[in-house]
């Protein structure tokens, strides 16, 4: 299969490149990223050898023998809780599991801590937690219980396991790699979610699993440098955490990116992806990456190329606009010197 280019024809037609820039800046999906800096210095660095990565990965890595078990978790944000319980609970295991796979990894099981002050609400966020355990076949396996509450929250930890060399890091990117995206077109988003791109609630179980245990396959051919996956700061937004951790720069052409037809070009950008993920890698691999996201549904596309610039930019139809420039900009403040040591998080 040759390489294919998505949306070759420009976009903005009524919105400027510099409007696009500026939506996604002031993402609340990016902005709230900035705390990280804020908070992680504050942990003190113990300086164990077994931790192989942490600040700045979507999971810590621990070395255990010939693999590494992935260590990762995540909360789930107030206003999700407020507009859909159900779905809280199902993204507290999606956004985990996610991770996992992001760094090729394989889940193991889950632990989670539910804080309730309604029950009937915490009834609605564990029926979305056990839809989603069903779907994915990763169970929990313990946790902690809050009854008694003035709130209500879901936060979930994960465990995974991958092979010490084949692990996928978001800071190994390399001056010259093409950027992948890669993402399921085939969703809707949510009543009162429109910054949520739901891909797995309406498939089969046997097609998310399989979405999830790609990266996997993709990690054991050592096909990419560096991937994450497609987060709360949406698609390019998630590609300027990977530069900012990488210490690289970069240049996407927006009129490539995979998008389903008659879409909203700022809320796809913007939105949280169920099945989506960046990678880079050497440009002899990108077919082969992206026949491989193809056997599972998902529609990847050569985006834009990895350079030394320190800068995230944008073109479209021969014009271009900085995004990010990361010797004064600061998305999450990781940087590969601090990575060893620290604790995870995102």
């Amino acid at each position: 299969m040759s390489r294919i280019y998505l949306s070759l024809k420009p976009i903005l037609v009524a919105m400027d490149l510099r409007d696009l820039a500026k939506a996604i800046r002031n993402h609340p999906g990016v902005t709230r990223k900035r705390s990280i800096s804020e908070v992680m210095h504050f942990i003190p660095s113990i300086g164990q050898n077994k931790v192989l990565a942490s600040c700045g990965e979507d999971c810590a890595v621990l070395e255990y023998g010939d693999s590494v078990l992935l260590l990762a978790a995540d909360g789930i944000m107030e206003p999700l809780m407020k507009a859909s319980p159900y779905y809280a609970g199902y993204y507290s295991v999606l956004v985990n599991i996610n991770d996992i796979a992001a760094m090729g990894g394989i889940p193991i099981a889950m632990v989670d801590i539910i804080s309730m002050k309604d029950f009937k609400i915490c009834a609605q966020v564990m029926r979305g937690v056990e839809v989603a355990v069903k779907k994915f076949g990763v169970p929990i396996v313990g946790g902690h219980t809050h009854p008694d509450c003035e709130y209500h929250a879901i936060d979930v930890a994960i465990l995974g396991t991958a092979k010490k060399k084949e692990v996928i890091y978001s800071h190994t990117a390399k001056v010259g790699d093409d950027i992948i995206f890669a993402m399921d077109l085939d969703g809707f988003y949510p009543e009162a979610l429109p910054y949520a791109w739901d891909t797995t609630t309406m498939k089969d179980s046997q097609l998310v699993r399989e979405q999830v245990i790609v990266m996997n396959k993709i990690s054991s051919k050592g096909l990419v440098n560096s991937g994450k996956d497609m987060s709360n700061p949406g698609s390019i937004g998630t590609l300027g955490m990977l530069l900012e951790t990488s210490a690289k720069g970069g240049t996407v052409d927006i009129d490539r990116l995979p998008r389903p037809e008659n879409s909203d070009f700022i809320q796809w950008v913007m939105a949280y992806q169920g099945c989506g993920f960046v990678v880079t890698c050497p440009s002899q691999n990108s077919e082969e990456v992206i026949d491989m996201f193809a056997k599972v549904e998902v529609t990847a596309s050569v985006v834009g190329s990895i350079d030394s610039s320190d800068k995230l930019v944008l073109i479209s139809d021969g014009k271009e606009e900085v995004l990010f420039d990361f010797s004064s900009d600061i998305i999450t403040g990781c940087k590969p010197s601090a990575m060893v040591g620290m604790n995870h998080r995102f």
